[in-house]
């Protein structure tokens, strides 16, 4: 039986819809599993037009929303992409999606309307009922035959207040849950790649001390707990080195440049550390052609089948 995968349709404004439902009728991301669509239908149908998209073979929760102004920012666009994710994370913690997938949503729209909202891993773990912390992100891509795939253990904070937040019982917390997620992903026994902060992992100590102090006594109590967990590495090198299932970075740039370079336009971030496993696209809601039919569904493709793919090939532990 293929997995249910709930696709929230993002601003209703932008090519979220668009890129939602050409995802939906993809016949790769159908050969992996079912994909519902949970928006207003009447939305959908304003996207649909322009693209030649039926909606009858379609599975739709129907989101009752008013119209948007397409190619504008109001808030209740905002209101109506975060309502759409919140339904759809709540139906697969009652079991009704396997996963979640996020289409593009637009923040000038989320944050008119007021809403609490820092990106979507804290709000993933929030409806969740889970402290915002719990929550980290992983980029998903694939470069040069390889599954990429790359943790943080800081995200979206100043470097300044990154540095602070280094710790290892966060550095633990971090690798425990990549670990977890890559379980749920099918992988059997993962095989994690840690970065340093400093250059050149410190230079035993030479650049800074956080290796030493840090980031090696954190490596070694989870080897101690039997994760198969290696490094520090320099951050400039990590992704060199083959034959890992993830790598987890330091600060957001280690992580976010390297993805950016190697697979615009591809890259599927997910939520990991909280019960619901959440995908979403590494791009904007690209006001200014949303409503023509001209979007480009690549990375809401690569969401989904980064997210099912391997689950499909490999036993679940």
């Amino acid at each position: 039986m293929k997995p249910r995968i709930a696709l929230a349709i993002g601003d209703p404004a932008g090519i979220g819809p668009e890129v939602s439902l050409k995802a939906a009728r993809d016949p790769q991301v159908r050969a992996l599993c079912d994909p519902v669509l949970i928006g207003s239908r009447e939305v959908l149908a304003m996207h649909a037009a322009p693209c030649g998209i039926a909606l009858d073979e379609l599975y739709i929760r129907d989101v009752k929303q008013p119209p948007p102004r397409i190619g504008t920012v109001a808030p209740e666009h905002g209101r109506a992409a975060l309502e759409a994710a919140a339904i759809a994370i709540e139906g697969a913690l009652a079991g009704k999606y396997d996963a979640v997938v996020g289409a593009p949503h637009t923040e000038a729209a989320i944050h008119a309307s007021g809403l609490k909202f820092d990106g979507y891993p804290s709000f993933v773990a929030r409806i969740c009922g889970l402290p915002a912390e719990e929550a980290m992100l992983m980029l998903c891509f694939e470069h040069a035959g390889r599954e990429m795939r790359i943790a943080h253990v800081t995200l979206h904070a100043s470097v300044r207040q990154a540095l602070a937040l280094i710790t290892g019982p966060r550095i633990i917390r971090t690798l425990r849950a990549t670990e977890a997620a890559l379980k749920a992903l099918g992988i059997e026994r993962p095989r994690i790649a840690l970065s340093g902060v400093n250059p050149h992992a410190g230079e035993a100590g030479a650049f800074g001390r956080e290796e030493i102090e840090l980031i090696a006594p954190a490596i070694a109590e989870t080897q101690r707990a039997g994760m198969a967990v290696e490094g520090p590495y320099g951050a400039d090198t990590l992704l060199q080195r083959a034959g890992y299932d993830a790598y987890v970075v330091m600060l957001h740039d280690q992580g976010h440049v390297a993805a950016k370079l190697l697979a615009p336009n591809r890259v599927a971030a997910l939520t990991i550390g909280t019960p619901v496993l959440f995908s979403s696209v590494g791009h904007g809601s690209a006001l200014d052609i949303a409503g023509q039919g001209k979007a480009d569904a690549s990375a809401m493709r690569e969401a989904i089948t980064r997210l099912v793919a391997r689950r499909r090939r490999a036993p679940a532990t």
